[in-house]
């Protein structure tokens, strides 16, 4: 297991007679969203032959298997992938956030390489030059494995010449915090960057390229992932300039990014990679694992547990407080009316929401949205809500997110802790921490955006503690917060590669 359900809980769940049952809930999704297991099971030999959905590679004589990894799960995927291609592994990268890679490669013929996120540095350059250089040997009996997860966007950064890596950091930290989504962090990242957008597909050829992607943005979008490695680019020069506007930033984006998308839009420089570019007829892009995923695994988990379950959403975003609001009504509809379910009842809103920063707080998109439900379910017994990034890391904290209930506002009230005050801060960490319902079970090793559990619990009754009903299921989808904003996450300092010869 990647998660163990003790590692999830919190003071209000110790408390909770069905504490533990969330916390085998939660473990459930996190475990199913395993990157080593979603590997093994899209990728195997059929005879001969390498298959992973339609895609099929039969080495020729001489053909040899180049590894690529990068993002949040980027060690286990390689190693699952190293086990599968036993010796038609000739030789590999592997690009991991810095402070989650383990002190060797996985495998004789793989390197791991640190490197910063969510913001690139100098070890993010430089691990990415060293796939280049890997990927100009390729030919054309050859198979380049992309295996691309949530971070690769930060992780694999190659700066497009006449834009400097520092222009690039400042204008990253600007998009992380005015509040644009990860589409329009991504559409600016392609065209500053040559390994975005296509690039490291038209590097690996003339080899064929098969790229396995776990999925960390709401509807998986393959162009958006990663910022899409390997996948044509639909947007343009003149929609990374028309984000710039929606957000006021022109006059704080560096004048070199400025001149880069302006003679671009001017046609002066090439678009990014295409539909029609030839580089992509030999390219198979296969998503592996991802939120809707995770949540089926806590509904399945929910109804063994005797919870009547219903999912809600895997496309939940808009502003994390507003957010928290929403499911808080939900909850508190429950509590009223008992609908949309009556009691036991576990609902799931899996996506990702954002955070517009106002203050200088401590906190991430998963804690605000929890300190958003607070008020709203002030006072109302048996509601619980839990919002965790899959990742373990939620903004530049060391929580994956929060829990809420209906005693949380008394609490804070008697610790004096005012929730308006640190919404107002940004600073939910704080908050929470000061609780003891900060979620704190240290990196998954994997990444599927954001969930957000809402349990209504029976009333603990004497015949009714740790009683079970017998589970049923629903799907709806409600709408969300249309408003979208960006959270910000950790600065990390560059190093450099180890391997395991």
């Amino acid at each position: 297991m990647l998660v163990s359900p003790a590692s999830l809980l919190t003071e209000s769940l110790r408390k909770s007679h069905r504490g533990t049952a969330i916390s085998r809930i939660m473990a459930a999704a996190l475990n199913a969203a395993d990157p080593a297991e979603a590997v093994r099971r899209s990728l195997h030999w059929e005879g001969d032959a390498l298959h992973a959905g339609d895609f099929a590679w039969r080495p020729a004589e001489g053909g040899r298997v180049y590894l690529v990894a990068a993002g949040k799960a980027s060690v286990s995927m390689a190693e699952a992938a190293a086990d599968v291609l036993g010796q038609w592994l000739y030789a590999g990268i592997i690009v991991a956030k810095r402070g989650q890679a383990p002190p060797e490669a996985p495998h004789p013929r793989l390197y791991l390489y640190e490197a910063s996120h969510p913001v690139p540095g100098e070890d993010s350059v430089q691990a990415t030059r060293r796939i280049r250089a890997l990927l100009s040997e390729t030919r054309p009996d050859d198979l380049v494995l992309a295996l691309i997860s949530g971070g690769g966007s930060a992780l694999m950064t190659a700066p497009v010449p006449g834009v400097s890596l520092a222009a690039l950091q400042s204008l990253t930290r600007y998009l992380l915090a005015c509040g644009a989504d990860i589409r329009e962090i991504n559409c600016l990242r392609k065209h500053l960057d040559a390994v975005k957008g296509g690039g490291l597909a038209r590097w690996a050829a003339p080899a064929a390229v098969l790229t396995l992607i776990l999925s960390d943005v709401v509807g998986s979008p393959l162009d958006v992932i990663a910022s899409g490695p390997t996948v044509p680019d639909p947007t343009t020069f003149l929609d990374a300039l028309a984000i710039l506007r929606k957000y006021d930033l022109v006059e704080k984006t560096p004048p070199e990014i400025l001149e880069h998308l302006r003679r671009g839009a001017a046609g002066e420089i090439p678009e990014t990679g295409k539909e029609t570019d030839p580089v992509f007829e030999g390219v198979r892009n296969l998503i592996v694992g991802d939120n809707p995923l995770a949540a089926r695994a806590a509904l399945k988990q929910a109804a063994a547990e005797g919870f009547r379950t219903l999912l809600l959403t895997t496309a939940l975003q808009g502003e994390a407080r507003e957010a928290g609001r929403f499911l808080a009504a939900i909850l508190s509809e429950i509590a009223r009316s008992e609908n949309p379910l009556p009691r036991p009842a576990c609902l799931v809103a899996g996506g990702e929401t954002t955070v517009t920063l106002r203050g200088e707080g401590l906190g991430g998109r998963n804690q605000e949205l929890a300190l958003g439900a607070v008020r709203d379910l002030a006072g109302l017994p048996g509601l619980v809500l839990v919002s965790l990034a899959t990742d373990g890391g939620d903004g530049p904290t060391d929580a994956a997110g929060a829990v809420v209930t209906g005693e949380t506002l008394v609490r804070a009230r008697q610790a004096g802790l005012s929730p308006e005050d640190f919404l107002r801060r940004n600073d939910s960490y704080h908050f929470f921490e000061a609780l003891g319902d900060l979620l704190k079970p240290g990196p998954t090793q994997t990444n599927v955006n954001d969930l957000t559990f809402l349990f209504a619990l029976p009333p603990l009754g004497p015949t009714q503690n740790n009683k079970s009903t017998k589970g049923s299921s629903k799907m709806l989808q409600p709408s969300s917060p249309t408003s979208q904003r960006a959270s910000t996450e950790a600065r990390h300092k560059p190093s450099g590669a180890t391997s395991s010869t």
